[in-house]
């Protein structure tokens, strides 16, 4: 009898929780959240211009495969090592055993990358040719109409009669070919070839062939094939780039990142071997994410890339330290004095030692470069702080003017040492701490180094999973947070920025790509929704609502660089799995002020919806007119949505 009275009491307990848990959802799904606006600009103050930028970081293949246009992958046969005979991955041979004899040898005409294949072939008038082919990263894509220039260096103790030609990888249909010959004499010495294909059809599965049907020994390096519309031709994937370009970044961050570290420190990232002509740059294996990179993309070119899309550069180096070893202080000096002259090469006149370098690359005028971090995420190992303090010093005396980035995080506690800014990490694993996230730096001191967000984002295979709609409206409420705190907060970056689809290191990334296809993630479309921030006015608001845990605004006054007209743009930012009420009042202005108000909202049906290559569109910002606007707006948000007001100022 006591048992069945304790689980009746149970029941009526479980019951009321229940109804308390429906009630008070019920009460969420009807709330009104009211928004106050000082809309007259006068309590305002001005947001940095370099709040939101972004970051790139060799991961993913995000460079090699990616936003650097080179088709061949492992292009001067270095990724199999230095000693020979090496494997060659991912070229393969094409012929028979009996027709052709394949190896590395340690023979090419460049110093930094003696790595070169030798051809023995033995067959005389080959059937359809032997020789080697590249599938470039996943499949070259190869489209009708489109010019390819294919480069290699060659050597021959007899003539040479070779085809060049891009072939589909399933059935080997020829889609471009041109014909190199040479005499004896000109291919005696390395000699640098060169022909231009047109392409004759499309396909995003192809390869890179060259082969010859005449018997003899031929050595080759350096082989390389680029599409000749790259980006301003500078070698960047123009499709990719224009892409960057719609979030209007202020700021460029590169080349890492874990990148720069290695997981050792013979795998770091040196940029001195990054510069100069293509086919003298040694490549590297990048230890931490697993791959090679032939250095392509190398310092020289994260510099010009910056300056295309209109971008202040912001350079990472190695400060002696890696993911397992590190520099002791009392050596450090090389270094430092790498970092120096690489400051030079993107700062120094046309005739200093590095700046000359620069030049002969084809920029004779200096780099903007403003902003250097010194290494990446080595706050509190063993030797950071004796080799910070080193390589503060020396930047210090001789570039007054650059803005240096420590690693270590002063948002909770002051620094122990000089810094213009500090880096801040946060990848979280729950959406309500990333949204609540948007306070981390309300009670931050803000007379000390300034802070840069340089990596953050929603992770993990439950709510973020490759990029969801959830992950990004959590994203927005944190960057909400950030225009508030941008008096302290003056530059942010989403990372990574960058995923190839056949080489997920890590996920979600903004922008998700192949050989032929791109698409930008949730996250991509909420930066796009923050994009004109940079520069604008923070106008003073407060926002009452019943759940400040699901809902936060933000309202700012921004200048259209197209028509020099200024408006009026709130964002909100609804985490919650209900509709929300808004009431937004707009004080300090008249409703004669406003016109053409519009409102766009990023949602879907789905929290967890992502898009992909089949529906690469399924949750983008989508722009709707909004009727009537006047000092008093009554609105409906969507579940899990961010949505952006702006209202034309008349005066």
């Amino acid at each position: 009898m006591i048992f069945k009275n304790t689980c009746c009491s149970f029941l009526r307990l479980y019951l009321i929780l229940v109804a308390c848990l429906v009630f008070q959802r019920c009460a969420y799904a009807n709330h009104t959240s009211t928004l106050v606006v000082d809309a007259s600009g006068s309590s305002g103050r001005p947001i940095p211009e370099t709040l939101f930028g972004i970051f790139f970081e060799e991961i993913n293949h995000a460079g090699a495969g990616g936003l650097w246009a080179e088709l061949v992958n492992n292009r001067g046969f270095e990724a199999g090592g230095t000693r020979v005979p090496s494997n060659i991955e991912p070229w393969t041979i094409v012929g028979q055993e009996s027709e052709i004899f394949i190896e590395t040898q340690r023979s090419s005409c460049f110093e930094h990358n003696k790595v070169a294949l030798k051809m023995d072939v033995l067959c005389d008038n080959c059937h359809d040719g032997v020789g080697i082919s590249n599938p470039g990263f996943w499949g070259m894509n190869i489209v009708q109409g489109k010019k390819y220039k294919v480069v290699f260096f060659v050597r021959s103790k007899a003539p040479i009669d070779m085809k060049v030609s891009f072939r589909k990888t399933e059935g080997g249909g020829i889609l471009a070919s041109s014909n190199i010959k040479a005499s004896a004499s000109e291919v005696s010495k390395w000699k640098r070839m060169e022909t231009t294909l047109v392409a004759d059809a499309s396909s995003s599965k192809s390869s890179l062939y060259l082969t010859t049907t005449k018997k003899g020994v031929i050595w080759l390096d350096q082989v390389s094939a680029m599409p000749l519309d790259t980006f301003k031709g500078h070698g960047f994937r123009s499709d990719l780039v224009n892409m960057l370009l719609v979030l209007k970044p202020a700021f460029f961050r590169f080349p890492g990142g874990c990148f720069i570290e290695g997981q050792t420190l013979r795998n770091a990232f040196r940029w001195k071997d990054s510069v100069g002509p293509w086919e003298q740059r040694p490549g590297h294996f990048g230890d931490v994410w697993s791959y090679w990179t032939d250095d392509g993309l190398g310092y020289f070119e994260g510099l010009q890339l910056a300056e295309d899309i209109g971008a202040k550069p912001l350079w990472v180096f190695n400060n002696g330290i890696s993911h397992t070893d590190e520099v002791d202080t009392s050596v450090i000096t090389p270094f430092v004095q790498d970092a120096l002259d690489g400051i030079e090469f993107a700062r120094g006149t046309a005739t200093s030692t590095w700046g000359s370098l620069r030049a002969s690359m084809g920029h004779p005028k200096p780099f903007d470069l403003k902003y250097v971090a010194v290494g990446n995420e080595d706050c509190g190992k063993k030797n950071y702080l004796g080799n910070y303090l080193a390589f503060y010093k020396a930047i210090k005396h001789a570039y007054p003017d650059i803005q240096i980035i420590s690693n270590c995080d002063a948002s909770a506690k002051p620094l122990d040492h000089p810094a213009d800014l500090y880096d801040y990490h946060t990848y979280l694993h729950e959406y309500q701490h990333m949204f609540n996230n948007a306070h981390a730096f309300d009670k931050t001191p803000r007379d000390g180094p300034k802070a840069f967000v340089s990596e953050y984002a929603l992770i993990g295979d439950k709510e973020a999973k490759l990029g969801t709609l959830l992950g990004a409206v959590s994203e927005a409420g944190f960057l909400i947070g950030l225009e508030r705190n941008s008096d302290h907060v003056i530059m942010a970056s989403y990372a990574p920025l960058f995923v190839n689809a056949n080489d997920r290191k890590w996920n979600p990334d903004a922008i998700v790509f192949n050989s032929d296809q791109a698409y930008g993630t949730p996250s991509y479309w909420v930066q796009f929704m923050f994009k004109e921030s940079n520069g604008a006015t923070f106008l003073k608001s407060q926002l009452r609502t019943p759940d400040p845990n699901s809902v936060v605004a933000s309202a700012i006054l921004w200048e259209n660089s197209h028509n020099k007209r200024s408006y009026l743009r709130i964002k909100v930012a609804n985490v919650g799995d209900y509709q929300v009420n808004l009431n937004i009042l707009l004080d300090g202005i008249e409703s004669s002020n406003l016109s053409k108000a519009t409102k766009t909202v990023l949602t879907s049906a789905n929290a967890l919806d992502e898009n992909n290559f089949a529906n690469p569109k399924k949750i983008v910002p989508k722009r709707s007119p909004l009727e009537s606007p006047g000092k008093e707006i009554n609105v409906i948000l969507p579940p899990i949505s961010l949505t952006v007001f702006d209202l034309l100022k008349t005066q």
